[in-house]
């Protein structure tokens, strides 16, 4: 079976990619052409692993019938193209868990062992002792306990902090999460939590989810945490909130605008904590890229089910 990587990789993680493959399986037939070569090379390919999927890509791929994405999410591939042609779409959904988790476990002590102000002291050259809270005191609210929401309930048990979420069906819930919801009860973790972290994918359904309702409903003192999508909060609200103390304070690693315009009040904002869409990132990427690959291959080559399809 032919294997096309296209150039469509970020962080010219290509070559890394290549070699990681190569040293589970070198007896797969690999290519990995440039741009300007691509179009030639993905004509008898039967799979394409890429970061993307541009039309004129799909469209020159006559004999394609396996995507392998390198992402989680796929909201900027076309389902419905891919599905008129039977062309499996999967992801590299789970290999994100560990690293987004830490980043988050990381914001929450952020807040709440207060090093910002910390931060503002230093700058000041301020001594002035404060007291720092603990996290066996609060209420972590995870909306989406998928692979990542479950590891960050994890984590969080670590720290005797009670976890609560939502999650499609509720009934296969970690046993970390000490009560779990399902969508339409979202309000319940809204009012409960005193970290809310969204951690869902994005689609119709979460498009906006966290408004100006939402925002509202949280307690005055809430933290919000995003490294789900910038569009599954209304940015506006969460401003607007910000602005009138309505919010104790916000961890963005996502937003509805990459790279976040310089014009933005977030930046400005000590109770804002700004990650430039980096919560995901590992120097294992690569390695755990290729090993989601090589089984979904061994799958694909044995017409067994797919590994993280979507399409």
């Amino acid at each position: 079976m032919s294997v096309v990587l296209t150039p469509y990789v970020f962080g010219a993680g290509g070559e890394r990619l290549v070699d990681a493959i190569r040293d589970r399986r070198p007896d797969i037939d690999l290519g990995h052409p440039d741009e300007d070569d691509l179009l030639d090379a993905v004509v008898d390919a039967e799979i394409v692993v890429t970061g993307r999927l541009p039309e004129e890509v799909l469209t020159a791929a006559d004999d394609l019938r396996w995507v392998q994405a390198l992402s989680a999410g796929t909201d900027a591939y076309d389902h419905d193209a891919l599905d008129a042609r039977d062309i499996a779409l999967t992801t590299v959904s789970g290999i994100h868990a560990k690293p987004i988790a830490q980043q988050v476990l990381g914001y929450l002590l952020y807040f709440e062992r207060r090093f910002d102000r910390a931060i503002a002291q230093q700058r000041s050259r301020t001594w002035k002792r404060y007291t720092g809270g603990e996290l066996g005191d609060r209420t972590i609210g995870i909306v989406g306990v998928g692979a990542i929401g479950s590891q960050i309930a994890d984590y969080c048990t670590t720290f005797d902090a009670r976890v609560i979420g939502t999650k499609r069906d509720p009934s296969d819930a970690p046993a970390a999460v000490d009560a779990v919801y399902g969508p339409d009860d979202l309000e319940t973790v809204l009012a409960e939590s005193d970290y809310l972290v969204l951690a869902c994918p994005l689609t119709e359904e979460t498009r906006g989810l966290i408004d100006a309702e939402a925002v509202a409903t949280l307690s005055d003192d809430a933290v919000l945490v995003n490294i789900a999508r910038g569009e599954v909060v209304d940015q506006a609200a969460l401003v607007d909130a910000l602005e009138s103390d309505e919010l104790g304070g916000a961890a963005l690693d996502v937003f509805d605008e990459e790279p976040l315009p310089e014009t933005s009040p977030l930046w400005d904002r000590d109770d804002v904590l700004v990650t430039p869409h980096m919560a995901g990132s590992t120097p294992h990427y690569w390695e755990r890229c290729a090993d989601v690959f090589v089984r979904n291959y061994d799958r694909f080559r044995d017409g067994e089910a797919l590994e993280n399809r979507v399409v």
